[in-house]
Formats: structure tokens, C-alpha cells, sequence
């Protein structure tokens, strides 16, 4: 299916489909700044110059897209936002957090029967994945991709 046959909610063909839009930033909602600050620099993100006072943005580690997060910035609770990292070796990122202090939940892979522990037996791209969460439980999903679908980038 071309892009030109995708049709929008209301029935027609969306305008806005021939326009690129890069995803940048992502809103984290969250109740004390250091204490989120101290966690991202955890991670190895990038802090990044340029923000206002009592905000603050950071980009994961070859990622085109950062999370910002501070005083004002939304009326969403703290703890409500979540999204994947991709990575290519999962149990080598999940090594590296843990010994960087985060706590990872255990390795999985998705099955049309729901969660199953340990990596994908067949190695299957977008498959095995672990999760963490910030202090305020905003939620982050590992997801190991090694090959990835017809038409995306990376």
C-alpha cells in the first residue's frame, strides 16, 4: 500500500502525509527535578545545553529524538509517560544499566500467548525486551532489534 492510498479518520487522504515530521522531544512527567536529573546522567544520556531554568533535556545514546522534563512543562502525572529503547544486544545493555545502578526487570519475549522469560528462541527481531522505569515509574521498554522491517530507518 502507497502512502497515497492511506486515507485519514475522516475519510479522505491526510494532507500532512507528504510532510515529514521528526519525532524530537518526548515529555516526561516528573515530581522532583535533581532527583530525575541524577537518574538520566545514570543512564549515559546526554544532557543537553540550551534549556531553560528548571528544565531539562537529555538524548539516549544514538537516538535523533531527546526527553525533556521540568517545572511547567505539563499537568500530566508524574510517572505516566512511557516508550522503547531500541538496542541491538539486550543483554549487553541490560548488563551495562545494572552495573550502572538501575534496576532492569528480567529478559522476556513477547509470544501471541503473552510474556515468556528468556530471549526469543528463534531470535526474532522486535522480540525479546526488558523493562525499567524511572524514579517517578515513567516506563522504559528495552527492545532488541537486529533487523529491522522494510521501510525504517536505523
Amino acid at each position: 500500500m502507497s502512502t497515497a492510498d492511506v486515507s485519514s479518520e475522516a475519510g479522505g487522504v491526510s494532507r500532512a502525509q507528504g510532510i515529514d515530521m521528526m519525532l524530537e522531544v518526548i515529555l516526561v512527567p516528573v515530581s522532583d527535578l535533581e532527583r530525575a536529573t541524577e537518574f538520566y546522567l545514570r543512564l549515559g544520556w546526554r544532557r543537553d545545553d540550551n534549556t531553560p531554568p528548571g528544565v531539562e533535556q537529555f538524548t539516549p545514546p544514538g537516538s535523533g529524538c531527546s526527553v525533556v522534563f521540568g517545572e511547567g512543562l505539563t499537568s500530566a502525572a508524574p510517572g505516566s509517560a512511557g516508550g522503547f529503547l531500541v538496542v541491538p544486544d539486550i543483554e549487553a545493555a541490560r548488563e551495562a544499566l545494572v552495573a550502572d545502578g538501575i534496576e532492569v526487570g528480567e529478559i522476556f519475549h513477547v509470544t501471541p500467548d503473552g510474556p515468556v522469560p528468556g530471549r526469543d528462541p528463534d531470535g526474532g527481531s522486535y522480540v525479546t525486551r526488558a523493562f525499567f522505569s524511572d524514579p517517578d515509574g515513567n516506563s522504559w521498554m528495552l527492545q532488541e532489534i537486529t533487523t529491522r522491517l522494510p521501510g525504517r530507518l536505523g
